[in-house]
Parts: C-alpha cells; sequence; structure tokens
C-alpha cells in the first residue's frame, strides 16, 4: 500500500468530461447527467482500499442525506484490475449493493478519466458547483484508519452545504489521503511521481 494526497486541482477548474458505465444501473453516466443540480461530487474509490473501507459508510449516508438536495453524486473506480482483481465491476456492484448507494458507481477501465480530473488516491473528492466549477477538493473529515478520529464527514458535508447555498469556500482545504491509485503497470501518470 502507497499513502498518497490528492493532487489539489486548482479551484474554478472545470470538470472533465467523462461518459462511463454505472456497474449497478448499466446506464452510461456523463457531466450531463447532473445538468440540474447545483453541485456535483466526483468520488475517487475502490473496492478493498482500507482507507475507503474506513469511510464508505459515511459515503453512503451521505448520498442518502442529499439525494433530494440537488447534489449530484458519482463514485468512480479506476483502478487496475489486471493488479487488484477485487476491484472489478462485479465486486463494485457487491459494495454498492451491501453499503446501499443512492449513486452511480462507474468503472473507469482506461483510467482516462482519473488522469483528467487529476485523481491520486482512494478516496479522492472533487466538488463542482453548478457550473460544474471546481469548488472543493480535499477530504471527507481527519478521520483515518487507526486514528481513532471518528468518522462524520465534516469537511466534505460542510462544502456540499455551501455551494448548495450559493456560498463561498475558503481556499484552506486539507488534501484528501489514501492508497495510490492502482495504475495499469508503467502507466502511472506524470502527476503521481513515476
Amino acid at each position: 500500500m502507497v499513502m498518497v494526497e490528492s493532487t489539489m486541482l486548482a479551484l474554478g477548474t472545470k470538470a472533465p468530461a467523462f461518459a462511463l458505465a454505472d456497474v449497478v444501473s448499466g446506464d452510461t453516466i456523463t457531466l450531463e447527467t447532473f445538468t440540474d443540480s447545483k453541485a456535483l461530487l466526483v468520488m475517487f474509490m475502490c473496492v478493498h482500499c482500507p482507507f475507503v473501507k474506513h469511510v464508505e459508510q459515511e459515503l453512503a449516508k451521505i448520498g442518502h442525506d442529499y439525494v433530494d438536495k440537488s447534489l449530484g453524486i458519482v463514485a468512480i473506480s479506476s483502478n487496475s484490475v489486471a493488479t487488484h482483481p477485487q476491484d472489478a465491476p462485479e465486486h463494485m456492484k457487491t459494495q454498492a449493493a451491501t453499503q446501499g448507494f443512492t449513486f452511480p458507481y462507474c468503472y473507469d477501465d482506461t483510467q482516462a478519466v482519473a488522469k483528467a480530473y487529476p485523481a491520486a488516491c482512494t478516496p479522492d473528492f472533487f466538488l463542482f458547483d453548478a457550473d460544474f466549477k471546481l469548488a472543493y477538493r480535499g477530504q471527507l473529515d481527519d478521520s483515518r484508519p487507526g486514528n481513532d478520529k471518528p468518522v462524520t464527514g465534516k469537511d466534505l458535508r460542510a462544502a456540499i452545504d455551501d455551494v448548495l447555498a450559493g456560498q463561498p469556500l475558503g481556499n484552506q482545504q486539507v488534501p484528501s489521503i489514501g492508497c495510490n491509485i492502482k495504475w495499469v503497470p508503467g502507466q502511472a501518470p506524470d502527476y503521481f511521481g513515476n
């Protein structure tokens, strides 16, 4: 396991386009899926990562808590199944059912979407406003596996609430920390340091 921080993409960056299939419904999910939302949360995650396992119940809770609040949510797994078969779409589908995810969960088999964002870790969060401009990127909260702090989602929830209310967010945002995305061998992007 290699622990890395999120890249902290520049605030105001436009959300990169994508078209990925939801492993549960089979529907193709794109930015246009969320055109009527006041905010869009793009989460990079996977099945096996201990950092994701630590927070997946809170991610499911966020999905339930904001389902009627004009927040679009999409989760994306970009891990190579050649090296990590436990993150394959069939296991993602089981994770979604077990946790009760209310949002689409897509598999980025080419890893192009992760590179476009640019995602570095699982979990990695990107929150965009109604114009698909980046308003928040950073941690869910300050809980990590083994640090005995409760998982509350306070940082991400506060950002979501502010974006939905049209309030400005501060630039003091703390990077997310997690396992590195499992890139196809020899294909890690430059921003990842390889």
